[in-house]
């Protein structure tokens, strides 16, 4: 049995599970509007599952399940982020990347990111994403901006719209908008 972790913020309903599908998710599949599955059948990384759904809505608009490498105890634990204003979803799992747009909804594009996700942040009109070796920025409507290679161990920073970069010990700052 999987335990479902659902919640919800400025009118979306978000379920996740990790680890293994829900319980049900052959009928959060058959309601969605966009049902999408990556690499299922593979035999290695862990599986992930996520739900949104608007407002009271009973049942997911967008159900995403896949498994992905490199997994929770490597360190990658799977990541999204919703913005609220333009309905934008970020998603990132293992080496994959997705953004979809909830309003119509659909996959709006995939990319890969090396070795492994590890976060997205949101600062001001800013998405930033985290990767093992990548530092990269996205508009809040999922159009990208930039992306920094780095090489742990590594942090960031952001104040007042100016990233502030540690790779390694060798510092650098940057605007946020136009990167580095």
């Amino acid at each position: 049995m999987t335990g479902l972790f659902d919640f919800a913020i400025d009118g979306w309903r978000i379920m996740s599970a990790v680890g293994s599908l829900p319980n049900i998710y052959a009928d959060y599949a058959e309601h969605a509007v966009l049902c999408e599955e990556f690499d299922l059948t593979n035999s290695e990384g862990d599986l992930c599952f996520l739900g949104v759904a608007e407002g009271t809505q009973p049942w997911p608009s967008i159900v995403i399940a896949q498994r992905y490498e490199p997994a929770a105890a490597s360190g990658f634990n799977p990541g999204a982020l919703i913005v609220p204003s333009t309905g934008m979803l970020f998603v990132g799992a293992g080496t994959r990347l997705l953004a979809y747009d909830l309003q119509t909804p659909r996959r709006t594009w995939q990319r890969r990111t090396e070795v492994g996700f590890w976060s997205w942040s949101r600062h001001g009109a800013y998405v930033l994403m985290s990767a093992e070796l990548e530092l990269a920025a996205w508009t809040l409507t999922g159009r990208k901006l930039w992306s920094q290679f780095v090489e742990p161990p590594w942090e960031y920073m952001v104040l007042d719209d100016t990233v502030h970069l540690d790779v390694m010990g060798k510092n650098t700052s940057f605007s946020i908008s136009s990167g580095p």
